[in-house]
């Protein structure tokens, strides 16, 4: 399954997920795969309407067996809610009472805080098709709600685990901004190096008859210039396109590269490398027929 690693160690801990009257298998295991796409590891199941475990859940779990055959069933929510410090409702829809409603940043910042100190925490969710009643939401400590389309509030009851799950995993990130592996960190080019892939090209350009009519050409290359200091290249970056232009310099449809040397061209000794890793084509300029 791609995105799975089973060298690393499976995180399985945080808030129990307490689904209440769900009526779909098939829900149950979207709601188990998005516990374990975000270390949550405890689901509680109050009177499925199916019987359950079964294969319509487990195929849409996708592999979190783990979470789909630890799963407990509960006869009533108070059962399932007896052992837990704290919890959360959610819902979709404004409700009467005194209830303080948090959104699912927040939330999610509460339950860690709860869960550092050693507080049993849960979050219920309701049927796919009405949500919580008024008297399973009274059992609630406060109510979450998602910052939805007004018009069209009504998510899936995996969707909406999915949310809770991933502001939990967050919570417990360092920097809110961190991700599993980044891209490479590369060194700035200075302007001198920009400024050589700059008179490279133009070169290469005038060479090919690009600037036309020739009383444009100083119009072309300073648009050339701005669009190319746009995005802030790489050494690395710019020595891959210094590499492209040099492999166009020196090849030609009639003389690709793989077919030898073209014609005109002497072999360039290793003392006639630039030092950003181009070809010093001052010592050696290719026919102008390539």
């Amino acid at each position: 399954m791609a995105g799975t690693d089973k060298q690393r160690p499976m995180i399985s801990e945080g808030p129990a997920i307490i689904l209440v009257e769900p009526q779909l298998p098939e829900n149950i295991g979207m709601v188990a795969r998005a516990m374990a796409n975000f270390g949550l590891g405890e689901l509680r199941l109050v009177n499925p309407r199916e019987a359950f475990p079964n294969d319509k859940a487990r195929s849409a779990a996708s592999k979190a067996d783990h979470i789909i055959d630890s799963a407990v069933l509960y006869d009533d929510l108070p059962s399932a809610l007896a052992d837990l410090n704290f919890v959360y409702a959610t819902t979709a829809r404004e409700r009467d009472g005194f209830k303080q409603v948090r959104g699912p940043v927040e939330a999610g910042k509460i339950l860690r805080q709860k869960f550092r100190t050693g507080e049993k925490t849960g979050i219920m969710f309701g049927r796919e098709r009405v949500g919580l009643k008024n008297d399973e939401v009274g059992l609630a400590d406060e109510l979450v709600t998602f910052p939805v389309n007004p018009a069209f509030a009504s998510l899936n009851i995996a969707q909406a685990v999915l949310l809770m799950s991933y502001e939990w995993m967050k919570s417990g990130l360092e920097n809110e901004t961190d991700t599993v592996f980044r891209g490479p960190d590369l060194q700035p080019a200075n302007k001198e190096y920009l400024h050589g892939f700059f008179n490279h090209l133009e070169e290469a350009l005038d060479t090919r008859g690009y600037f036309r009519p020739e009383a444009r050409k100083e119009i072309m290359v300073n648009n050339l210039r701005a669009v190319l200091t746009r995005p802030a290249f790489a050494e690395a970056e710019v020595r891959l396109l210094r590499g492209v232009l040099t492999s166009l310099d020196y090849f030609s449809p009639k003389s690709p590269r793989g077919s030898g040397a073209p014609e005109g061209r002497a072999r360039i000794p290793n003392d006639a490398v630039n030092k950003d890793g181009a070809e010093n084509t001052e010592q050696d300029k290719p026919d102008e027929n390539c």
